[in-house]
């Protein structure tokens, strides 16, 4: 499988400008004269460059200047290398990273004006932002949660791009664990089959499946085991392969000999009631009623006793240490309209067996990018 995407650049100069206009308009509407940037998924949408988080590292936006970075040594060539900013600090292991940080911004003549910080970011702690505003003592800090994580929400042509083939990879990792799937199997093996699969076709992340089989398969997010397939286990698969950071997502059961008849009415039935789901989720939508659809027709079907977990969440650029998005949420109570090009990971789950795809948002309802046939494999 050979895709253009692979090689780089992913993205042109214009699109990341474009992406720095927006979030420089937001600035302005909250009068943040400079905003420091330190998530991982930020640092890379923004400038191209994600930092390998070992370090505290960060990239900071003026409003009407060129943007800078504050860079770990070590990771000043990769940074040069993947990002289109020309402005860089680097400071070896020895110094303080926010002390780096509060020396630039005063360098450079922001000490006493408004700041703009992630305070829901992983990577700027409690101890680090208290740090951060004794050493700027006349600046006014601000949050700036939250923002980035909604601007991202409207994928580009370019990032479904990245989608789609993270979503081919997820199909062709689901194919080649079901095809080592057999009795007698140790799960570890399906596993490896997918891992080098998705590998092989490009993905770029390490941990790039979840597998359980037997009674652990309801359990979607189980950590490997060491399980042997016996005849009459349902196997669950979850390929979660990243693409230039992108990850797609999907979930098929397969059942190991001839499924019982219960099985496959079930299948049918979760099949059923989630492409209802699909052709409701148009821009305009509200997401509570997408969310009823699946909730209330699973149990109305005695699939499930309760129903407490999430029916769909964002997709999009991704980086440890979260790993999913729930930026937008499908929840009884999720008052929020859906929007044209949102890619959301749609699932449900009963009785050991879960059907996954991942979901963009078109006038004609949800398409699928995953592919895989929609059954109980066997």
């Amino acid at each position: 499988m050979t895709h253009p995407l692979l090689f780089p650049p992913a993205f042109p100069l214009v699109e990341f400008q474009s992406r720095l206009s927006a979030l420089r308009r937001i600035m302005a509407e909250r009068h943040v004269q400079l905003l420091i940037v330190d998530q991982r998924e930020h640092m890379v949408y923004f400038s191209g460059y994600c930092s390998t988080a070992a370090m505290y590292q960060a990239l900071l936006v003026p409003l009407d200047r060129e943007p800078f970075a504050v860079i770990r040594a070590v990771d000043a060539e990769i940074f040069t290398e993947r990002s289109w900013f020309t402005d860089c600090v680097s400071f070896g292991d020895d110094a303080n990273p926010i002390r780096i940080v509060a020396d630039a911004i005063t360098t450079r003549g922001f000490a006493g004006t408004v700041i703009g910080i992630e305070q829901d970011s992983h990577f700027l702690t409690v101890n680090r932002a208290s740090e951060l505003e004794a050493f700027l003592p006349n600046a006014r800090i601000v949050d700036f949660s939250g923002v980035m994580w909604e601007m991202r929400q409207i994928k580009s042509p370019l990032e479904l791009a990245c989608l789609e083939v993270a979503a081919e990879i997820c199909d062709r990792a689901a194919r080649a664990g079901f095809e080592a799937a057999q009795e007698g199997v140790n799960e570890r093996e399906i596993f490896v089959a997918m891992t080098d699969e998705a590998w092989r076709s490009g993905a770029d992340n390490a941990q790039v499946a979840v597998v359980a089989s037997g009674p652990r398969s309801g359990i979607l997010h189980a950590s490997l085991g060491h399980r042997f397939l016996p005849r009459g286990d349902i196997l669950h698969v979850e390929p979660v392969p990243h693409f230039r950071g992108y990850t797609s997502r999907m979930m098929r059961p397969k059942s190991i000999g001839e499924p019982t008849d219960q099985q496959i009415r079930t299948a049918e039935t979760m099949i059923r009631i989630q492409e209802e789901q699909f052709h409701a989720m148009k821009p305009g939508a509200n997401a509570k009623d997408v969310d009823r659809i699946v909730r209330e027709a699973i149990l109305k079907a005695r699939l499930r006793d309760t129903y407490t977990n999430i029916t769909g969440y964002t997709l999009g650029l991704k980086y440890p240490p979260r790993t999913s998005d729930f930026t937008r949420v499908f929840l009884p109570d999720s008052d929020w309209q859906l929007e044209e090009n949102q890619v959301f990971h749609m699932y449900t789950s009963a009785r050991g067996m879960a059907f996954s795809e991942t979901i963009v948002v078109t006038p004609e309802g949800g398409k699928r990018l995953t592919k895989m046939e929609r059954r109980l494999f066997f």
